[in-house]
């Protein structure tokens, strides 16, 4: 098992910044990649960005590109999700989740590719 908790979700205003962080604990050594997603109210949950553990590739979808980073630190067994230039529709849940398998170089942004998620923190951005 691999145990997910993620911290850092608030309230910011437009145009701030907000760091995320996802700790793994648990059966570590399975997880080969982790990814972030986002669901706000009424909607499906969406994508927002990945990573290896192995070689730290990282991938985003586009309405983050350019704003959001996403980092890991092997030695911390944590993933971070760096959020700048905050817009109010950037306003969600933001879950972190891990993938064991090699499905995942193919479908990062596939929620169904995740093994593990973590609880979820949420991120409101006022305008």
């Amino acid at each position: 098992q691999v145990q997910l908790v993620e911290s850092g979700g608030g309230l910011v205003q437009a145009g701030g910044s907000v760091r995320l962080s996802c700790a793994v604990s648990g059966r570590t050594f399975s997880s080969l990649a982790m990814g972030w997603f986002r669901q706000a109210p009424g909607k499906e949950r969406e994508f927002v960005a990945a990573i290896s553990w192995i070689d730290g590739r990282t991938h985003y979808a586009d309405s983050v590109k350019g704003r959001f980073s996403i980092s890991r630190d092997n030695a911390k067994n944590t993933v971070y999700l760096q959020m700048n230039s905050l817009k109010p529709e950037d306003t969600a849940v933001y879950y972190c989740a891990a993938a064991t398998t090699g499905f995942w170089s193919s479908n990062y942004d596939q929620s169904w590719v995740y093994t593990y998620w973590g609880q979820g923190t949420q991120v409101t951005v006022s305008s």
